[in-house]
């Protein structure tokens, strides 16, 4: 763990002797940012972007605190497992190489729960505008020019317009909006006005009202699930930690020095590397999960 540190201090020296002129610690922020800019798949640009323009997304020193946090964390727990610098190396390199996906994962949920957002104002303005205009088109018009929609939905009801004019039939405007947006309140609203437009329902007040409560309904559960989400996460994250400090626990039970011998045994090693691996691997997916997409089927 000294050499760890030492190393790490040289590092930090070189970099200012050799930008002696410059911030280091925005020399270093900048450096990063410009490998994750340039490796990040395009998703991930999408909806960092959007992140950044809803104020969610973290700072460079944000950023850096994490990095740090996780680093020291899996510097010290790797160490109590197998008392060896090296093996504490390479566990600190895989954690700080998480990251980015977690990052990423924090993103989509931020950029989830933004779209979500934009459909709710999505179907409640167009099933209000068709009860005055008894014509989808004009509903859509009327929410596209309302202002209260925002890209990239704003965009695609404009798409639906004009797939709407040129085919003289709603039905593959609203194909196209369900498949993208693939919310159960989406195609069941699309569902009613294709009902009510080949039909040719004259009075659907009553199933505008019915599915204005479904939105209405949707939205309630949805927004329950998100508290429920992050209470579990809470607890989810301090049992995850618990766990991988059992080892504490082992090494009390058997004695610091009696552990230490086993760590010769090969078999140890492995099952001891398997037990990191795995709570690793269980944290990540319950963070993709905390992180899934909101009110999509």
């Amino acid at each position: 763990m000294v050499l760890f540190l030492l190393l790490f201090i040289a590092v930090v020296v070189l970099l200012y002797r050799n930008y002696k002129g410059e911030n280091v610690y925005k020399y270093i922020t900048q450096q990063v940012s410009a490998v994750y800019n340039r490796f990040a798949p395009y998703s991930f640009k999408v909806v960092r972007e959007k992140t950044k323009e809803l104020g969610q997304e973290y700072t460079a020193r944000q950023y850096t605190v994490q990095v740090l946090v996780f680093s020291i964390f899996a510097a010290v727990v790797s160490y109590l497992y197998f008392y060896n610098i090296f093996v504490s190396v390479l566990y600190v390199i895989a954690t700080i190489a998480a990251i980015p996906y977690l990052a990423f994962l924090r993103c989509k949920r931020v950029y989830s729960e933004y779209i979500f957002e934009l459909i709710q104002v999505y179907t409640t303005n167009t099933i209000m505008e068709f009860a005055t205009t008894q014509s989808f088109v004009r509903s859509l018009e009327g929410v596209r020019d309302s202002g209260v929609l925002e890209d990239p939905v704003l965009s695609d009801v404009n798409t639906m317009i004009e797939m709407a004019y040129q085919n003289g039939s709603i039905d593959e405007a609203l194909s196209f909006m369900s498949n993208k947006y693939p919310y159960y309140i989406v195609k069941n609203m699309h569902q009613l006005f294709l009902q009510i437009t080949k039909e040719g329902a004259q009075d659907a007040g009553e199933s505008l009202d019915n599915m204005q409560l479904d939105i209405d309904m949707l939205v309630e559960s949805v927004y329950r699930d998100r508290i429920e989400r992050a209470s579990f996460h809470k607890s989810f994250l301090k049992f995850g930690v618990m766990l991988y400090l059992m080892v504490l626990l082992v090494q009390y039970l058997l004695g610091n020095e009696t552990y230490i011998q086993m760590l010769d045994m090969w078999y140890v090693q492995v099952l001891l590397h398997l037990v990191l691996i795995v709570n690793s691997y269980f944290l990540i997916k319950g963070e993709k999960y905390y992180n899934e997409n909101v009110g999509v089927e």
